[in-house]
């Protein structure tokens, strides 16, 4: 499978006053819905297990990505995609 680096990096603000972060990587994406989310929903639990499918060698990083987009979308940290 492909490697877990995005081909275009996302953009997320963790809390109303955080800096914003730039998501390059699958594993990066992993860590940050390990320890940042705030609420366990449906968009998370599809993006972290997109995120082992990527670690595992059965998906490609496009697919977490998307994942990970839409979960930020709900979460409201989106910032740039």
């Amino acid at each position: 499978m492909t490697a877990s680096r995005f081909a275009r990096p996302i953009v997320i603000q963790l809390g109303r006053h955080g800096a914003e972060r730039i998501v390059f990587d699958v594993n990066e994406m992993a860590a940050i819905l390990l320890r940042d989310f705030s609420r366990n929903t449906k968009k998370r639990k599809i993006a972290m297990d997109a995120c082992l499918q990527v670690l595992r060698g059965e998906a490609h990083a496009a697919v977490a990505r998307r994942a990970f987009v839409a979960a930020a979308l709900e979460a409201q940290i989106l910032r740039c995609d």
